[in-house]
């Protein structure tokens, strides 16, 4: 039988993503319009977003999708509640197409389609339970979120000397959005871990910046495609190797995993590249 709490969680998760999505596109059209955001002019950078009344609309309707989300991560265990989540990247296609007014290519098309089969999948397997999880050691931990730091410094240099910059910084961005979606579980476990808060505070506001500045040089469903892949794909890790959260026995246990496949391989389908757009990129990330 399904309890209430995960029925909650999904519930909740789901509209995260739907408001998420949303907010990515708003913030999209809003940020390819403004003078090029620079860390060598913060403060520019900073008022340029806050004044701009679109940009901010989709930074609130962003943080109410957060607000739903630490309410299910605090109902429900971390890779449950990424995997749900993951499913809003193909809400995303939809909507990108639609705004744009063109059809979903068979690429396109494939990625929601085996998104939907994985959250379909996942609620089937809710009937295996969905335990909070155990709390995970702090040295795994730290070690996995000093490594995604890394590699998203090395995603930046990476894509700066290759000439792939839009992709490089919705790669970093999404990095450093699991950061903060790992420290937020871990925050609302209370005791001393609520000083993952700062993780939480870090991950999202660099997260945030990068994502700023890749929807100026690439399309939101390249740059938001990517960094939504990573915001999903890690803490859905995190939660079954560091955290140590359950997987049901047998069967329902078979159809979770096959949930978490599903929605990762949909969104990378979803997450391609395109061709960049925009001046030419600019060092380092700016708070916004």
């Amino acid at each position: 039988m399904i309890g209430v709490r995960p029925l909650v969680a999904v519930g909740l998760a789901l509209a995260s993503s739907i408001l998420t999505n949303l907010a990515y596109l708003r913030e999209h059209d809003a940020a390819a319009k403004l003078p090029v955001l620079s860390m060598r002019r913060p403060l520019h950078s900073i008022h340029a977003l806050l004044v701009d009344h679109s940009w901010m609309m989709g930074f609130a309707m962003e943080g109410g999708g957060f607000a739903l989300y630490a309410t299910a991560l605090a109902l429900a265990p971390l890779a449950l509640v990424q995997s749900v989540g993951a499913g809003g990247i193909g809400i995303l296609a939809y909507l990108s197409a639609r705004v744009a007014g063109r059809q979903l290519g068979p690429r396109e098309a494939a990625g929601v389609l085996i998104s939907l089969t994985g959250l379909a999948a996942l609620g089937v397997s809710l009937y295996g339970g969905a335990g909070a999880g155990s709390r995970g050691h702090s040295t795994p931990i730290l070690i996995w979120l000093g490594t995604t730091a890394v590699l998203a410094v090395a995603a930046i240099v990476v894509g700066r000397r290759m000439g792939g910059v839009a992709a490089a910084y919705g790669i970093a961005g999404g990095l450093f959005f699991s950061i903060g979606d790992i420290s937020t579980k871990l925050a609302t476990q209370g005791g001393w871990r609520f000083l993952f808060v700062i993780g939480l505070i870090a991950g999202y506001t660099l997260g945030t910046s990068l994502l700023q500045m890749g929807y100026q040089r690439g399309n939101a469903l390249t740059v938001a495609g990517l960094a939504t892949l990573c915001t999903y794909a890690l803490p859905i890790g995190a939660g079954m190797i560091v955290l140590g959260e359950p997987i049901p026995r047998g069967t329902l246990g078979a159809v979770r995993l096959l949930a978490f496949a599903a929605v990762t391989v949909g969104a990378f389908l979803l997450a391609h590249h395109d061709r960049e757009v925009g001046a030419e990129p600019d060092v380092g990330v700016v708070a916004a």
